[in-house]
């Protein structure tokens, strides 16, 4: 249950909350020595640019690397606890732009506090965040090495899938209510990176909530989901006899962990997310013959 609320938390809440404002000039030129990170997707961006030895807080759900659930919580998703915050006397807090709400971003700035709003929206600001932390920190010289690893392999699997045939996607988040993605969000260009068409790429939402008429409608060739438990999370949708996925025997999962967040975790979940698309258009074609 905690996976789910926190693959939810992550996914879902970026579309509804107000971007936090960027940071200020100044705290470009200041070299952090204390950071706190407002969400667990930054406390992992935070160790993969190898800056955790600064780290002195963290949001709740940062359970990954298994240091970071050792380290002290001061936020959810909605609040922070600023007097624990105190305590720690933090240099520098790292917001989640496109998470952490605007005006508990304003309250810790009028507090005295130096916060950088981070976006993780896309792929390309995977590397582009992991800079920006080691620069912040001072671990500039691991934080290339990582934003460029995170480049060449995404590139890599660009190549090697590139030219394949596509095939249609349905990526479910959840069942009730349903929720999916859109083309922008970085779900939606690991769906793409793969050769699959989200069919609900259109969509202004980064998560969206969608209809099981127009899911149908849309007639997907796959349906694909996170989970860690090892089941399908797609008996709803055996009713629907004339469903191209349920036709082909295309339902599969990817792990939840790796999928969640855009940090580095996302090339595990793109090979997977490749591989099992592969495996749909095998089932495809051999519905075809």
């Amino acid at each position: 249950m905690k996976l789910i609320c926190a693959v939810l938390v992550t996914v879902a809440f970026a579309s509804a909350c107000s971007p936090a404002e960027e940071a200020t000039t100044a705290s470009e030129t200041v070299t952090a020595t204390r950071i706190v990170t407002l969400a667990p997707n930054l406390t992992e961006l935070v160790f993969a640019a190898g800056a955790a030895d600064l780290l002195v807080g963290v949001s709740a759900y940062s359970d990954f690397p298994p240091a970071a659930k050792d380290l002290p919580v001061v936020s959810d998703a909605f609040t922070v606890d600023q007097e624990r915050l105190a305590l720690l006397k933090p240099d520098l807090l790292l917001a989640w732009k496109s998470g952490t709400p605007a005006h508990v971003v304003d309250e810790l700035r009028a507090a005295g506090f130096n916060v950088e709003a981070v976006t993780t929206r896309g792929l390309d600001d995977v590397p582009a965040a992991l800079l920006r932390i080691g620069e912040l920190s001072g671990h500039d010289a691991h934080a290339v090495v990582a934003a460029e690893n995170f480049r060449q392999s995404i590139d890599e699997i660009r190549q090697q899938y590139l030219g394949v045939s596509e095939v249609s996607v349905f990526y479910q988040i959840s069942t009730r209510p349903l929720y999916t993605i859109n083309g922008e969000h970085f779900i939606g260009e690991i769906l793409s990176l793969c050769g699959g068409r989200n069919i609900f790429a259109d969509l202004s939402a980064l998560a969206p909530s969608v209809s099981v008429e127009a899911v149908i409608d849309r007639n997907p060739e796959v349906l694909l989901a996170p989970s860690d438990s090892g089941e399908l999370p797609f008996t709803d949708w055996q009713r629907w006899d004339g469903l191209a996925a349920n036709r082909l025997g295309n339902h599969f999962v990817v792990s939840a962990a790796e999928i969640a967040r855009a940090t580095p975790r996302l090339l595990v979940a793109a090979r997977q997310v490749c591989e099992v698309l592969q495996v749909a258009r095998t089932n495809r074609d051999a519905a075809n013959d």
